[in-house]
């Protein structure tokens, strides 16, 4: 209910009163952005591997993808994980600044409408006690916001997440697959489904190939990835 009242006063204000670009301050009409800061954004390169994202040179399958194909078909991101998305996306996710889902979203249904669209979109979950500590899942709130802007059909309870596990963020990458082994279940009916997932940020990747092998096995058709951000090569 208190999403729905921030999302309702979010669009009246953006309709009816002028905005100020959130990270110059000057005018921005009905945007979130003016000009100038949107295409200053760090956008994600199009050329980049189909499969994980990353840049390539001739936007073919990179090595690693072909050596070990995920269990996820395709992802796509809107921009890469660097200044200042990378400040506000952590101000999101951290610091409730909510008022940002509609801007991210925004951004990510303009970048993969252009994609096939798949037959219900849903998103990364929480595990309920990460859930209660932080109050709002960040990954629901996009979801939410590109589903109606695609209009389309949005399941966040297609899966959930079952076992708590040590956040990914400092763990070794070789670790980050064995910390997820079991994390997640599918809970409703996604049999021959097509399914894009919505996460905030892809950095290697492995929750939501676990995320997406779970979801295979469950008997979706096919699982891609649509994600704000993602993480280039250090």
């Amino acid at each position: 209910m208190a999403m729905q009242l921030i999302d309702i006063c979010s669009r009246f204000a953006q309709t009816l009163l002028p905005q100020q670009c959130l990270l110059c301050g000057a005018p921005a009409g009905t945007r979130s952005l003016c000009n100038d800061c949107r295409a200053d954004l760090p956008w994600h390169p199009e050329e980049a591997c189909p499969v994980c994202a990353l840049p390539t040179t001739s936007a073919a399958v990179c090595g690693a993808c072909l050596k070990s194909p995920p269990a996820f078909a395709a992802t796509t991101a809107a921009l890469s994980y660097q200044f200042p998305v990378n400040a506000m996306l952590q101000a999101y996710k951290y610091g409730d600044r909510l008022a940002l889902a509609p801007l991210f979203g925004q951004l990510l249904a303009d970048r993969v409408a252009a994609t096939p669209m798949p037959d219900i979109v849903t998103c990364m979950p929480l595990h309920a006690d990460r859930l209660r500590e932080r109050g709002f899942n960040q990954a629901a709130e996009l979801a939410r916001v590109v589903a109606k802007r695609l209009h389309l059909p949005l399941a966040l309870d297609a899966c959930a997440k079952v076992r708590a596990t040590t956040p990914q963020t400092g763990l070794p990458l070789a670790e980050r697959g064995k910390n997820l082994r079991g994390a997640f279940a599918s809970t409703g009916n996604i049999a021959g489904k097509r399914i894009s997932v919505v996460d905030d940020v892809m950095t290697s990747g492995a929750s939501l190939n676990e995320l997406a092998r779970t979801l295979r096995k469950a008997g979706a058709a096919e699982v891609n990835c649509w994600v704000v951000a993602r993480t280039l090569p250090g």
